[in-house]
């Protein structure tokens, strides 16, 4: 079984994997180390791009806050309870709990990121009240799932080379979704993906002896304190007619966008939908503000971490570093070879920049004209470097945090495992990637 390779990895990990902030502190010390030994930048100008970059970030991480927030006040009102737990009766073991939320948020991801990262934490604690399963390899699964989504439709690489104008066009023209997200070697991965992975971790799952868990009490939401409507204020507080205005309004926009104005997924509109349905289903007031005080007490990491992954980026961009790794990658590849060593620059790369279109700012002056030079496949070339920034998300706590906040669980609780789905998803995308 595959639990028996998983087990020691995931001992070590609880040892020794601290908490995510802490990895953000290091990984910032190192960055800054790296860059004043390998490449021209003086202390001071790594200091300084460090300084400046800090914030660059804030709009960002205000944005996967609000998805967090939005996405949790959803799935709390009694419609999105209900719906998740009806799906959620459907599995009657441990097996097919674990295949239903790796499906389940492999679809979603592969819709939307955010949509994806919120939707699979989410149905991982409506199975875990309905099925007896080790909660670590549940939760670890649907974070599993949210390896595809840079080869969905919201994936940051192609739909930036697909965009009239982008700041490569001078030398790669548009190149559009029909050859990179609907590719045939991109349909392939998918495909692959899809059948490999619900399997992987359904054989990750320990013995019944030996499985973690979760008391169903732990994860059942706090029930609503009964309280009294006196006075003006809390009538409008528990006012159904302006929850229910409020939400029409905003989903009323919301389907204009969609169907008036085209407007396609985004972070944006995906934080809009939610936000709007939750206001529109839990009807008043008084029932949003409490979804959102039990929201917000997860976002913790998202707020102070953010800053510091911004500030590794800048120093990542501005000291050349991020491109001497993918120059020394690009250096030993050939027509066929550029899009599997694109793949492990992209992964190495998005340890330290774990923004997808930040990274293919990075790494696209460097892989492009290697692929000109070297006639490779432009449109691979380019899906190879999505895909590496996608695949050790795996091990990235940036991505996890969302997902941990929700289920209740610290980054070492499912790090082991992801391991072991870094190690074979990586063997699979990189042979089909070099030879589909």
């Amino acid at each position: 079984m595959l639990f028996k390779l998983s087990r020691p990895v995931t001992k070590l990990v609880e040892r020794y994997l601290p908490d995510p902030y802490v990895i953000v502190l290091l990984l910032t010390l190192v960055v800054l180390s790296l860059s004043i030994t390998l490449t021209p930048f003086s202390f001071e100008q790594a200091v300084t791009s460090w300084g400046q970059g800090f914030w660059a970030l804030l709009t960002f991480a205000m944005q996967m806050l609000m998805v967090l927030v939005a996405g949790f006040m959803l799935a709390s009102t009694p419609v999105c309870k209900s719906l998740l737990d009806k799906l959620a009766q459907k599995a009657n073991s441990g097996s097919t709990a674990i295949v239903m939320v790796t499906l389940v948020s492999m679809l979603a991801s592969w819709i939307n990121w955010g949509f994806g990262l919120v939707i699979g934490a989410l149905f991982a604690k409506a199975l875990a009240r309905h099925v007896q399963v080790d909660y670590r390899v549940l939760v670890a699964s649907a974070y599993s799932g949210f390896i595809v989504w840079h080869g969905g439709l919201s994936g940051s690489v192609p739909l930036t080379i697909a965009t009239d104008g982008h700041f490569s066009s001078d030398s790669i023209g548009m190149i559009t979704t029909q050859d990179t997200l609907f590719a045939h070697f991109n349909l392939i991965l998918m495909a692959v993906l899809l059948i490999v992975l619900p399997i992987l971790n359904a054989l990750l799952l320990p013995p019944k002896d030996q499985q973690i868990i979760v008391e169903k009490d732990k994860l059942e939401e706090k029930k609503a304190a009964v309280v009294s409507i006196n006075t003006p204020a809390e009538k409008l507080e528990h006012s159904k007619l302006l929850g229910i205005l409020i939400g029409t309004l905003g989903c009323g926009y919301m389907g204009y966008y969609f169907i008036a104005l085209g407007g396609g997924l985004n972070l944006n509109s995906v934080i809009g939908l939610f936000l709007f349905l939750a206001i529109l289903l839990h009807q008043t007031p008084a029932n949003l503000l409490k979804s959102l005080q039990e929201a917000v007490s997860g976002g913790a990491g998202i707020i102070i971490q953010f800053p510091f992954y911004a500030g590794i980026m800048a120093i990542m961009k501005d000291s050349g570093l991020a491109q001497q790794i993918s120059n020394v990658f690009v250096s030993m590849s050939s027509a066929d070879t550029l899009p599997f060593w694109s793949f492990i620059s992209a992964g190495l790369v998005n340890i330290f920049v774990p923004s997808g279109g930040g990274q293919w700012a990075v790494q696209a002056p460097i892989v492009l004209p290697a692929a000109i030079e070297l006639g490779a496949e432009i449109n691979r070339v380019a899906m190879a470097v999505a895909w590496g920034d996608a695949w050790t998300n795996l091990i990235q706590p940036f991505w996890a945090l969302p997902v941990l906040a929700i289920a209740g669980l610290k980054a070492k609780d499912i790090m082991g495992f992801c391991l072991i789905q870094l190690a074979v998803s990586g063997i699979i995308i990189a042979a089909i990637l070099t030879f589909a």
